[in-house]
């Protein structure tokens, strides 16, 4: 019979393993963070959203923006199944999606972004709406939109959130089945997730307390926080597979 770990337990082995790991984590999350920060804020002041076609060409670059860090999510996983493993590690193993097998990473990511962009669009296009009225004073037709653009909001919510929770373990799997296609890996990732998702949601709730201590550091304890959370979720994973004959072969 399975046994699969409760969130304790994944927790507490994901905190033994990063064990002496801790400044690599941070040091390749910070690298992540600064690269796509600074790329984020650039097209921020280069590009003007009052227009439609700065905001086309806004969403446009940060849609090819979000396909890449594909490259740099399989990296990340592969660095975090190295260290609950017990393999040396180094931040330069969060350049490996890079070498593995790239085009996969990206066309994963690429998948998930057209999904998650296509459900935010009804906000995308409110959001444009309510700057413009903002800028031009309109306070009664920006009080008109606030409530189908607060329910826009939680409809995207809710397709990110089963998003992350359907192509969770593609990445990981990327690592263990780089013969697989992309199509075959995000199929892989559904199917091993049935009956899971419950058990992924709640171990990402159990981690809001840490992430909102995180915030009042100004964001310095996240430096901690999340390369945990990392580690944990390759401990979920590893525990699927060990669990799942069907996901092992």
């Amino acid at each position: 019979m399975n046994r699969f770990k409760s969130s304790a337990e994944l927790k507490a082995s994901a905190r033994e393993h990063l064990l002496g790991h801790y400044s690599t984590a941070i040091g390749a999350y910070v690298i992540t963070a600064c690269l796509i920060g600074i790329v984020t804020v650039a097209v921020s002041l280069i590009v003007d959203i009052r227009t439609v076609i700065g905001t086309i060409i806004y969403y446009a670059v940060m849609f090819l923006v979000s396909v890449l860090t594909g490259l740099f999510t399989s990296g990340s996983c592969y660095l975090y199944l190295k260290i609950i493993c017990g393999r040396p590690v180094s931040v330069g193993d969060l350049f490996y999606g890079f070498q593995l097998c790239p085009d996969k990473a990206i066309t994963i990511q690429a998948w998930i972004t057209l999904i998650t962009y296509v459900a935010s669009l009804p906000q995308i296009v409110l959001t444009y709406k309510l700057t413009a009225y903002a800028v031009s004073f309109q306070t009664d037709k920006m009080l008109s939109l606030m409530l189908p653009y607060s329910l826009s909001l939680i409809f995207s919510g809710i397709v990110t959130i089963m998003l992350e929770l359907l192509y969770a373990q593609a990445f990981f799997l990327l690592h263990d089945f780089p013969h697989y296609t992309a199509r075959e890996l995000l199929k892989k990732s559904r199917r091993l997730m049935v009956h899971h998702k419950g058990r992924l949601f709640y171990l990402y709730v159990s981690f809001l307390p840490l992430m909102f201590l995180g915030i009042l550091s100004f964001g310095l304890a996240l430096l901690w926080v999340l390369p945990y959370m990392a580690a944990t979720e390759a401990e979920f994973f590893l525990d699927l597979i060990r669990n799942n004959t069907e996901a092992a072969v």
